[in-house]
């Protein structure tokens, strides 16, 4: 399957996300130093990520994560729809989220790519259900993009843009070394190291842009304090459902 060469939009991200101002980039590194950061080790430190790294995670979780991450890109693409109209009367926001859709749309099939590779069927996918802890997470991230502010929304991103940046770059490594497979064989893996760390810099800015009271801050904070726990919980969620 061929994937489309960067849009438009991806030519130019800059152009979606205007008028941060300082202060507020003071926020957000502070967030991204005091809570995604440590978040990350933490995930990096799972059952999942430390048997990963030695060559001794099963193929079972490995097709867990294949089969429970196409069931949330799926949700994520009818959730970035859902803001579109949402955020409908602000064109920067707008444009920002037919952007992160246009980035989206063919998530689903590069970790089906990967799930098929390594022995999974085209019917597996048809017939999957979301864990508890991984439907938790997808609910999380559903909710905030439906019923929280824009900053609020963007600091559910901003930890899962940066981890996912950070895991993909751990499953690159493992994948070639211990599992024998190639680059068009772990694609998601390969596309997502790169093109989440835009991501997560366009979630940076928009936080930085709309999170300009206290109140809003406040908001960020606990979003992304609830994001880390989840994605952790989701991947301990897998381990444990998958032999």
């Amino acid at each position: 399957m061929n994937y489309p060469a960067a849009s438009c939009w991806e030519l130019h991200p800059e152009r979606l996300i205007k008028g941060v101002e300082h202060g507020s980039q003071s926020f957000v590194d502070s967030v991204i130093q005091e809570i995604v950061q440590p978040g990350v080790e933490q995930l990096m430190a799972t059952r999942y990520f430390t048997e990963l790294r030695g060559g001794k995670l099963s193929i079972g979780r490995l097709q867990g994560w294949s089969l429970q991450h196409y069931l949330h890109n799926v949700a994520l693409l009818k959730g970035f729809a859902l803001c579109m109209v949402k955020n409908s009367h602000d064109p920067d926001l707008f444009k920002y989220f037919l952007y992160q859709l246009n980035e989206e749309q063919y998530h689903p099939d590069l970790a089906k790519k990967f799930g098929l590779a390594i022995g999974l069927q085209e019917e597996d996918f048809q017939k999957a259900t979301p864990v508890f802890e991984c439907l938790a997470h997808t609910s999380k991230t559903i909710h905030g993009m439906l019923l929280g502010s824009a900053a609020e929304n963007r600091a559910s991103a901003l930890v899962n843009e940066t981890m996912v940046c950070r895991y993909s770059e751990e499953h690159i490594a493992a994948l070639r070394k211990h599992y024998g497979l190639n680059d068009k064989q772990i694609q998601f893996f390969t596309v997502h190291a790169i093109a989440d760390q835009e991501h997560t810099k366009m979630a940076a800015d928009v936080i930085a842009k709309h999170a300009v009271t206290d109140y809003q801050q406040q908001l960020v904070r606990e979003a992304a304090r609830h994001m880390v726990r989840f994605k952790v919980a989701k991947f301990d969620g897998i381990y444990d459902a998958y032999a």
